[in-house]
């Protein structure tokens, strides 16, 4: 199978409604938008949420709970991924992790432990799960958490 094999067949597409081409089309004249009103101008029409003047329905419904902006959310970084990414390396900064592509740039790290520590890694990060903080000590690395 190829590519031009999947469109379908001339016959099986339908045909376009070809406006503005006289009476006996059926389409000429107005070309089907009716007279005049903003819906028969060009560019005219509304968006679908407009209520035609009505207070919105997001308006409407009262606002419910608690957006704390104050919340940091972490990118998630498992021990299996840094041990296959930096296998030769003995030690793991923030920048090398940033540089590697594995996180982006704009919010903090946190490691988890999903995955086996093969090797001793000195291993720097915003923050650690405890079973991550085990198993790099255990074996004979070392987690330096930059926060708390």
């Amino acid at each position: 199978m190829n590519l031009h094999e999947l469109y379908p067949y001339p016959e099986e597409r339908a045909k376009v409604k070809r406006l503005g081409r006289g009476t006996a089309s059926g389409q000429g004249g107005t070309s089907g938008k009716g007279h005049k009103g903003q819906n028969a101008r060009s560019g005219g029409g509304v968006p679908a949420w407009f209520e035609g003047g009505q207070m919105r329905l997001y308006r409407r419904l009262p606002k419910r709970g608690f957006k704390n902006p104050f919340r940091v959310t972490y990118q998630t970084l498992n021990l299996s991924t840094i041990y296959s990414a930096f296998a030769d390396k003995a030690e793991v900064l923030i920048e090398d992790l940033y540089l590697s592509g594995l996180v982006d740039r704009d919010q903090p790290i946190k490691i988890l432990g999903d995955g086996e520590a093969v090797k001793a890694l000195k291993i720097t990060a915003h923050k650690f799960s405890k079973q991550a903080v085990e198993k790099i000590t255990a074996a004979g690395g070392e987690a330096i958490s930059i926060e708390g």
